[in-house]
């Protein structure tokens, strides 16, 4: 007796099998996509102190990137680690010139000198380049940089440890930079909780693909075993 496997040819739950399919590459690709790129470590902190006022003010949660010391730009706040200056945590400072740089202030200048010119700081409290008491005149070396705060009277900083390398601390020193754009850490957070749920529903599909291929498949009528109608 012959029995057809189902009706139109196809496999019982050959759709749902090809969905979940589908939905379990999706979601395996973005959340590896967002682990690989996640490991360009994004974190999130808090900030200790008010050195960096009003940039960041104490207690502000700050998202940072773990990047290496040939990406420090000038102008970069970054996050280094200083144990002479700062024995616990890390320190919050901006970097105003890296090696080459020539950098001067003295008390009454109404900017910073970089390299001959006045330094444009927006970004500092008061719109004060210094403390109104420490000069200095520094060129960094090669591979170094100077730091200060943006609440210049109130950061320990290059500006008072002037008599150990200028000031400077070696680029090495930095672990992170501060983000002021968060898309790419929301994105990837975005990205991998979508592939968890994809993953997920696509692993559902799978069991209920297979769930329902086992069913018995409907027997088509066997005519030919049928008896023939009666004839009037």
């Amino acid at each position: 007796m012959r029995r057809a496997a189902v009706a139109g040819g196809r496999r019982p739950g050959r759709g749902l099998g090809v969905t979940a399919v589908v939905l379990l590459l999706a979601g395996a690709v973005l959340v590896t996509v967002g682990l690989v790129v996640g490991r360009g470590g994004h974190q999130a902190s808090e900030v200790g102190s008010g050195s960096m006022d009003p940039t960041y003010r104490q207690g502000d949660r700050i998202v940072t990137e773990e990047v290496d010391g040939d990406d420090i730009r000038r102008g970069d706040v970054v996050l280094s680690s200083i144990p002479e200056r700062v024995p616990e945590g890390l320190a919050l400072q901006r970097v105003v010139a890296l090696g080459g740089d020539r950098v001067a202030h003295r008390p009454g200048d109404d900017a910073l000198m970089l390299n001959g010119r006045p330094l444009d700081e927006p970004y500092v409290r008061g719109g004060e380049p210094g403390d109104g008491m420490t000069s200095f005149d520094v060129t960094v070396p090669e591979g170094r940089m100077f730091l200060l705060g943006d609440n210049r009277g109130n950061s320990r900083d290059s500006r008072y440890f002037l008599s150990e390398q200028s000031g400077t601390v070696a680029v090495g020193a930095v672990r992170a930079r501060v983000l002021d754009d968060w898309t790419v850490p929301v994105l990837l957070v975005a990205g991998g909780f979508a592939g968890v749920v994809l993953f997920l529903v696509g692993g559902g599909l799978g069991v209920a693909s297979l769930v329902v291929g086992r069913r018995k498949a409907v027997p088509a009528p066997d005519w030919a075993a049928m008896p023939p109608p009666p004839v009037r």
